[in-house]
């Protein structure tokens, strides 16, 4: 065994050093102690196939269960020389070896740790380009002090191993250099971001780190200035701005070689959305340099070419704070030096600035709000109102002529026309009319997003004109307002709402200047002229029922009467139902009161024509007027018809036409022709409860009449629409009925019908009984229909007639119901019967 082991190490790789050679001898010692028993059953199958892994790997752990680490070393050493390309056993063979190795101190064990190291390089001639191998080996060497070692062995790994696996090489290589810091960090640094510029800030923070702020910077500079950056690196270059600006504010006196101002400005002209971070840093460095005013030239310039409120609260708030720290040192300054008589000057000085910042701080914000979006109508106005609030009359009207040219109208947001009202009303406060009226002239040309603008400009001219008592003058402004443009072509293509036409073109069809122009021709009454403004709104179609009612309230007012009429015909025909429908009342109500019946068929005429198209739901009040009428001025029967008409055309309130026409008739013709209406009424209605009400109403007239057998006729055939948990109403009305005009007979076919009934609703709608239940008001009542429902008539308790007919055992004999006697009225009821 021995001499097999000692050839086989002859045998080795003749480029294997000395010291490796004398390790790899170790096999020739006498093995002959170290095989036991129970270690034949392994060394067989080895000896008769060694280049079997798995009888190996078989054999070390047998040998390693038995804690004898003497032979397993000697056993692997065997293995690797018999398999020296094998990466399994070298893996466990290095490990093994290791663990017994850094479980000491490596000061009094260097030479374990060096026998390690000579063992890893014997394994790397072999498996160089095994990643795991050199990653064990380098975390190995890394707990001994020999850092040029380690260096070295990195770069060989480097230069061995497959460049997509550096990777895993270089994280334990940045830990390396940042355990040993100094030069040799940066160099290794420079290296890994060479390969990976994305981690350029693994080498800033390094400079940082060892106070290198100034090559830190470079570094930034040089990465903004890389035009594959957005390629190359995982951030924006904004960020990378910040961090050189916040290096520069830290460490502003170790910037040499770097021009701070140059660089800076050049971020600021980049990001100018976004650039109040880098004012501030600009600033905080010539503060740090003690350059005070040229400090707050940067801030001055940075509050006037900001364009947002955030980067403008930022600087502003630095500014401030700025000035009144130069205002506290001073004082300071001046309270330790009190013969220095330059201090109060310069206090004096900084105190006026610093008011001044803060009093035109309002102005600033809404300059940045303005540079966003100029076309902001009210923050104009609020600029505006600052000038006003401060009595700075010129810098009003700067602002007011600023606002005009920079506002671009079809972008405005916000109402334009308030802007030139205000405008001009603040001359007219002022008593310069003829400014007022030139500014009003100004606005009258302006192209306007939207007619109502322009016209909203016109009617505030006149307006001021009118005030001022220039009551022609207004006159003439509405005139001109209301011209049609010159092209006579346009006169009937122009439509209002074309947005492709200027809105000058289409603002003589504006409605809101017509109105001011009757108002003013109405008070100057001009009769004659008022009319033709009327007519003229109505030829251009732009007239609403409003207007169609004030021109025929004036034309009333003047006594045109058949204008009124002719009026109010132009008006419906320019409008039709629904709208039309107001008219037409206005129109008939006018015509009957003026007329009366002396214009009969003319009358009729009209309303026919009011009728005709009119929808179901609209027609019921002309219908009753129509009626009233013919009731009034004309004939009863064709009153009657009108009726009849209605009760057939009306959809919205048709049981109360019914109603009308029945209480109608029975006013003109008597109850009894009411017959015929009640009982087409009820096969006409659709819903059950206003038949149910209907007949109900029909019973009553029937009794009115004494025709009691009619009445319970129709209480019978009402039933079916009557479920007596919800229409309960109706059974007391009945159960009355038969109390006072019923007998005994009649009373029992009442009870019988209402189990009936109540059978029928039960099985029809039993979904609703819990509800039905709740809601009623006898406990003992709601029992007994339920038992009813259940049982039907042959299970009735006697119990409960009692109660049912209580009043009627006790009604007087002698009682009257429409004056009728009844001479078979109840005067006792034998239960026991029924």
């Amino acid at each position: 065994m021995a001499k097999s082991i000692s050839e086989s190490v002859a045998k080795e790789d003749p480029n294997l050093s000395k010291t490796d050679k004398l390790e790899s001898q170790m096999a020739e010692l006498d093995l002959d102690g170290l095989i036991e028993d129970s270690d034949i059953p392994f060394e067989r199958p080895v000896q008769m196939d060694p280049y079997n892994l798995r009888n190996w790997l078989q054999y070390i752990e047998h040998k390693l269960l038995n804690s004898k680490k003497q032979a397993a070393m000697l056993l692997f050493e065997r293995a690797v020389q018999t398999l020296p390309g094998s990466y399994k056993l070298w893996k466990r063979y290095l490990l093994f070896k290791s663990s017994m190795a850094e479980s000491l101190p490596y000061i009094s064990n260097q030479a374990q740790y060096e026998s390690v190291n000579r063992l890893y390089e014997r394994s790397l001639y072999f498996l160089n380009k095994m990643p795991r191998i050199w990653i064990n080996y380098l975390e190995f060497l890394m707990k001994q002090p020999i850092v040029s070692t380690i260096r070295r062995v990195f770069d060989r790994s480097l230069r061995d191993l497959a460049v997509t696996q550096h990777d895993k090489i270089w994280g334990l290589y940045i830990r390396f250099a940042k355990r040993v810091g100094g030069l040799t960090e940066e160099k290794i640094l420079a290296r890994y971001v060479s390969l990976y510029p994305q981690k350029i800030n693994v080498l800033i923070r390094s400079l940082k780190k060892h106070k290198k702020y100034s090559e830190a910077a470079q570094k930034i500079v040089d990465c903004l200035n890389d035009p594959n950056f957005d390629k190359g690196y995982n951030a924006s270059r904004y960020s990378y701005w910040l961090k050189l600006s916040k290096l520069i504010e830290d460490y502003p006196y170790e910037m040499t070689g770097i021009n701070v101002e140059i660089i800076l400005l050049e971020g600021i002209r980049r990001y100018t959305d976004i650039s109040g971070g880098l004012w501030t840093s600009l600033a905080a460095y010539f503060i740090s340099i003690r350059q005070f005013e040229k400090a707050r030239d940067v801030y001055e310039q940075a509050i006037e070419q900001v364009t947002t409120v955030r980067d403008f609260t930022m600087v502003f708030d630095a500014y401030s704070m700025f000035e009144e720290n130069s205002l506290t040192n001073t004082m300071q300054h001046a309270a330790d030096n009190p013969e220095d008589e330059n201090d109060l000057g310069l206090i004096d000085l900084i105190m006026a600035r610093f008011e001044n910042l803060i009093n035109r701080r309002p102005y600033l914000v809404s300059r940045v709000v303005l540079k966003q979006n100029s076309n902001l109508v009210d923050e104009w106005l609020k600029r505006i109102e600052l000038y006003e609030n401060d009595k700075n009359i010129s810098g009003m009207i700067d602002c007011y002529e600023e606002a005009i040219s920079n506002i671009t109208p079809t972008k405005a947001v916000g109402e334009l026309s308030s802007l030139w009202i205000k405008y001009a009303e603040y001359f007219e406060n002022t008593n310069s009319i003829d400014k007022c009226r030139e500014i009003f002239r100004r606005a009258t040309q302006v192209h306007f997003k939207t007619v109502a603008e322009l016209a909203k400009i016109w009617c505030s001219f006149a307006e001021m004109e009118i005030r001022n008592d220039n009551f022609e003058e207004a006159e003439a402004v509405l005139a001109e307002a209301i011209t049609p443009p010159s092209k006579s072509t346009f006169r009937t293509e122009i439509k209002y709402n074309d947005e492709t036409v200027p809105p000058q073109w289409r603002v003589y069809k504006s409605l809101s200047i017509w109105q001011i122009y009757i108002d003013l021709e109405e008070s100057s009454d001009n009769v004659s002229k008022t009319r033709a403004v009327y007519d003229r709104i109505i030829q251009l179609k732009i007239a609403t029922p409003q207007i169609i009612v004030n021109y025929t309230s004036f034309l009333k007012e003047h006594r045109y009467f058949e204008e009124v009429f002719r009026v109010y015909e132009r008006g419906i025909s320019m409008f039709g139902y629904p709208v039309s429908f107001e008219l037409w009342n206005l129109y008939l109500t006018f015509f009957v009161e003026r007329y009366k019946g002396s214009k009969l068929e003319r009358a009729r005429d009209l309303f026919e024509q009011a009728l005709n198209g009119c929808p179901g739901n609209l027609s019921k009040p002309i219908f009753i007027m129509y009626g009233k009428f013919e009731e009034e001025y004309g004939q009863t029967k064709n009153a009657l018809s009108i009726y009849e008409r209605a009760c057939k055309s009306v959809t919205r309130g048709k049981l109360e036409m019914i109603k009308f026409y029945i209480a109608r008739t029975s006013i003109l013709l008597g109850d009894s022709h009411t017959r015929s209406i009640y009982e087409k009424a009820i096969y006409d209605l659709p819903d059950e409860q206003e038949t149910l009400s209907l007949l109900i109403d029909y019973a009553r007239m029937e009794l009115k009449l004494g025709e009691i057998d009619r009445a319970r006729a129709l209480y019978g055939y009402a039933s079916q629409f009557a479920d007596p948990r919800v229409n309960s109403e109706f059974w007391e009305l009945w159960h009355s009925f038969e109390v006072e005009c019923g007998n005994e007979e009649t009373f029992k076919e009442m009870l019988r019908i209402k189990r009936t009934i109540q059978t029928r609703f039960n099985t029809d709608f039993s979904y609703i009984a819990a509800q039905i239940s709740a809601q009623k008001k006898n406990a003992q009542i709601s029992k007994a229909n339920q038992q009813d429902s259940q049982s039907g008539f042959t299970n009735f308790t006697k119990s409960t007639i009692p109660n049912e007919l209580e009043a009627v055992s006790n009604t007087n004999s002698n009682s009257d119901v429409g004056n009728v006697n009844n001479p078979n009225e109840i005067s006792g009821i034998d239960f026991d019967d029924l």
